[in-house]
């Protein structure tokens, strides 16, 4: 650093002292392994008294940098996933921990770069989910790496997964880990179909953009349609990525924000239903559930037929491991407001007990769940515990998402939008996705200790 002062050298240390003091101490008082044991006394005591003599959260705000460390050197995993229930817990104070990363330099969507943009207050980083009863370590890329190795990462789904998808190459490009950008969408400001590949791990990360995961047209291609103006076919994937199916060996699925936005439903050429269309039929309003259900099955199977694919970025014709699918579940957004200044206007998370899901947050919950209980039913107990092919999992980010009111860009979603005396009428808030850094990088820690852990 600079500026630092030349540490004494011990040599002309003792050679001053030895003139004052015959071949005695050599320039120490006390002998080293007495020094040793003070500091560790010393130590041991300021940790007691931290445990005992203050409260609550001073003592995270102490000890959770010792324990962030301890977690980043040596990756260990508090408990297994036995034990560890990563879908209950609270926020816990941790100064620095979500400081990861810089998103201009992984290429972020704008409206996700809150600092970039602008965003004065940053302690929406200073916080770390604290499941019940054991510790989520924090996210690590050589852990990650290892977990992937020779392996095909891909999101699919909506603008969620997006945020995800982009959260984990952020944190991986943020570590220095070597990279290169195999594709991007021409226009630079979309983000609907990229690939990042990390060489030296043969490891690719992508996203397909798919959000309703069936074949979809419509809204889901042409921003300036209405929000519920989407015609989604219940017998079909989407095109792209179900072409690509094959050389997938992590997938995760994220939907669930725009089907409840409403859509018409078809089977081959014929409409089955719609939901969010006041002008069709009251008795073809099949709302948003079963579809949902039948789109989660239909990838499900699709995606269990067979074992992973090409693999990374060097692909290859080697015996692959079992395919392990993850669907995450619905992120809700904070609108507190109705007015530009006054939608997710929090600076700090809720307490525990503060927020709680609303009941359509845990019905869609328990639909993800149902889904991958038969799935894993019909796969004959599912992956490595069962014997059968894919491994399904859940990505249960509800809770801890419903308590981070704090985290989403809001108006920082635009470049300095206060510069010209306040936010112009023109401007929207997000108050759904979640700045970049910031805690959607929560949801790839727990994807994380999902690939690390055997069911």
């Amino acid at each position: 650093m600079g500026g630092a002062h030349e540490p004494l050298h011990p040599h002309k240390q003792m050679k001053t002292s030895s003139s004052s003091s015959k071949g005695g101490n050599h320039g120490y008082f006390v002998p080293r392994p007495v020094c040793a044991w003070l500091v560790c006394g010393f130590v041991a005591l300021a940790l007691l008294h931290v445990l005992c003599c203050t409260p609550p959260g001073t003592q995270e705000a102490v000890l959770s940098p010792l324990l962030q460390y301890v977690d980043d050197t040596y990756n260990f995993v508090s408990s297994g996933p036995e034990s560890c229930n990563y879908t209950e817990g609270r926020w816990v104070y941790a100064p620095g921990h979500a400081r990861r990363y810089n998103g201009t330099e992984c290429h972020v969507k704008d409206s996700h770069n809150c600092i970039r943009n602008g965003r004065p207050d940053t302690g929406y980083l200073d916080w770390r989910w604290q499941p019940a009863g054991c510790r989520l370590p924090s996210f690590s890329a050589r852990a990650f790496l290892s977990a992937v190795r020779g392996k095909h990462v891909a999101f699919v789904g909506d603008s969620m997964s997006r945020n995800q998808a982009q959260s984990l190459v952020c944190l991986l490009v943020g570590a220095g880990v070597p990279h290169r950008v195999v594709y991007r969408d021409a226009d630079p400001h979309k983000f609907n179909l990229w690939r990042y590949a990390f060489p030296a791990h043969d490891v690719t990360v992508s996203f397909y953009w798919a959000p309703f995961i069936a074949r979809a047209t419509g809204k889901a291609l042409n921003d300036s349609l209405p929000q519920n103006m989407n015609h989604v076919h219940l017998d079909a994937l989407d095109d792209r990525w179900a072409a690509d199916a094959d050389g997938m060996d992590v997938v995760v699925l994220s939907i669930a924000h725009w089907p409840l936005n409403g859509a018409i439903y078809y089977n081959g050429s014929a409409r089955i239903g719609h939901h969010g269309h006041q002008e069709l039929s009251p008795e073809e309003d099949i709302g948003y559930a079963w579809p949902m259900k039948v789109k989660y099955r239909m990838a499900l199977d699709r995606l269990m037929t067979s074992s992973g694919g090409s693999g990374g970025s060097g692909g290859g014709s080697r015996a692959r491991a079992p395919r392990t699918v993850v669907i995450a579940t619905f992120s809700p957004g904070h609108f507190e407001g109705n007015t530009l200044t006054t939608l997710c206007p929090r600076k700090e998370p809720y307490k525990e007990g503060e927020k709680e899901p609303r009941h359509l947050d845990m019905e869609l919950v328990g639909l993800v769940y149902d889904e991958v209980e038969s799935a894993r039913a019909r796969n004959g107990g599912g992956g490595e515990a069962g014997g059968g092919g894919a491994r399904v999992e859940v990505l249960d980010v509800t809770k801890l998402a419903v308590m981070r009111p704090d985290g989403h860009p809001g108006l920082y979603m635009h470049r300095d939008p206060f510069a010209h005396g306040g936010p112009q009428p023109w401007m929207s808030s997000d108050c759904v996705h979640f700045c970049l850094p910031g805690p959607v990088d929560t949801f790839n820690e727990i994807l994380q200790q999902i690939l690390r852990t055997k069911r």
